[in-house]
């Protein structure tokens, strides 16, 4: 996910052109005095603030296809929660600067900017929106904890309010009301679309055909579409939504899983390991059932222009992706002419997959599988990347697999020399 894409743009352009279109009348009301300054930061400040959630809320849009422009879903996500942030402290510092604007006159002044009369219901819709944005935004820097996935989503609807009650504070005191109508009204169509339409609209019919055990707490699941489908990619994933009442948890919950099955088979599979309430209750889901697939979202293993000499490195369920991969081999459709699969499990038991892998790997020319065991060979290690794919510092390298896997391969490769723009990374972190 390395690179610009045109999303960027886009981006720069929705935070940025507010603040050029008030330059001009913000200069003039420039002058060299304190009170002129701070007044000055703080409009600049308020502005950017309000840009930067607008930009926010407009990526939280979500349309299949789209994220490519973007870099795919998972990058999108991280943009989201990096403008959320920097609008919370940008808000902050906007109120810093009303604040020490009449600081010189006295503490009381300073606080009667801040606090003033009812009457000036502009400035406390402000106050009421940076509220309602403190509870939604908390749980970004943890303040209550870790948060359960559904409970942290139900508290993002509150940026709909939170954003209608800072529009009206900024197009009060900022009189570039068409720019501010044509940005609100976008980013709120696109809280509508996710939170009002997608579920109805979006999200496609499917049913479970069969249900694979790969392991105690793993399966496989075998989807039929009622109706249209969608297509496909190796490496996305869909937002698959149960909807049999009978589970015991996850019923109309929506949650990402990497599709395993090739563009070309029959059945969209969906490897489920169980590691939450929701997917735990996956594993008894019975043939038969109603599911809901909104997508295919992503660019892992299928970004444009990359390098067709490629290193994979899977473990847990986040081997799937490269499960996909493998399939569209066996199918005569590989991405790649040159593939190293390294599957990392705990022991022989845990690769659920490796068997069909290696099978595959063996009736094709150009990709091999090795599997690595942590409870004989421990952590992967330079030396072995070196004896089993010599020159895996000129491949493009992928990697997928709980967040502590990742974290420490990535820093394997980085001090193996491997540039960063060439390793590729899909961790699902509050999809």
């Amino acid at each position: 996910m390395k690179g610009r894409y045109p999303g960027d743009l886009i981006i720069t352009l929705v935070v940025a052109l507010p603040l050029l279109a008030a330059l001009p009348r913000i200069a003039r009301q420039l002058e060299w005095s304190w009170a002129a300054l701070c007044g000055v930061l703080a409009q600049g400040s308020g502005i950017l603030a309000l840009s930067t959630f607008l930009a926010a809320a407009m990526l939280s849009v979500r349309l299949p296809g789209a994220d490519r422009w973007f870099g795919g879903l998972v990058r999108i996500w991280a943009i989201h929660r990096l403008l959320g942030v920097c609008a919370f402290v940008l808000i902050m510092v906007h109120v810093i600067f009303i604040a020490l604007a009449p600081l010189p006159v006295s503490v009381d002044a300073s606080v009667a900017s801040l606090f003033p009369p009812l009457a000036q219901w502009p400035l406390w819709l402000g106050w009421a929106g940076f509220a309602v944005m403190v509870v939604f935004i908390a749980p970004t820097f943890n303040f209550f904890g870790t948060l359960h996935y559904q409970r942290w989503k139900r508290l993002h609807l509150l940026s709909a309010p939170a954003l209608v009650l800072g529009l009206a504070h900024g197009m009060v005191f900022a009189p570039d009301t068409t720019l501010w109508w044509l940005l609100g009204l976008l980013a709120l169509a696109a809280i509508i679309w996710r939170k009002g339409l997608s579920p109805f609209l979006a999200r496609k019919p499917y049913r479970v055909d069969s249900v694979d055990f790969l392991a105690r707490d793993v399966v496989e699941l075998n989807l039929l579409p009622e109706g249209n489908g969608i297509a496909w990619q190796p490496g996305q994933f869909v937002y698959l939504t149960p909807m049999e009442s009978s589970l015991a948890a996850g019923y109309r919950e929506e949650h990402p899983y990497t599709i395993a099955s090739s563009p070309g088979d029959r059945f969209m599979r969906i490897g489920i390991k169980g590691i939450g309430d929701a997917t735990e209750a996956l594993l008894d889901i019975k043939p038969g059932a109603r599911v809901r697939v909104e997508g295919p979202y992503g660019t892992f293993l299928n970004e444009p222009g990359i390098h067709s000499r490629q290193l994979w490195i899977g473990g847990g369920i986040g081997i799937t992706p490269f499960v996909s991969g493998a399939r569209e081999w066996r199918d005569g459709h590989p991405t790649a002419t040159d593939v190293a699969l390294v599957y990392l499990a705990n022991r022989p038991e845990r690769a659920y997959y490796l068997d069909e892998m290696s099978a595959i790997a063996d009736a094709s020319d150009g990709i091999e599988v090795f599997a690595h065991y942590s409870s004989t060979e421990g952590v992967l290690t330079q030396d072995y990347l070196q004896a089993q794919c010599p020159d895996f510092r000129e491949r493009e390298v992928y990697l997928c697999g709980p967040l502590g896997m990742i974290r420490h391969v990535e820093a394997l490769l980085l001090r193996a020399g491997v540039p960063r723009q060439r390793i590729h990374t899909e961790a699902f972190d509050f999809l």
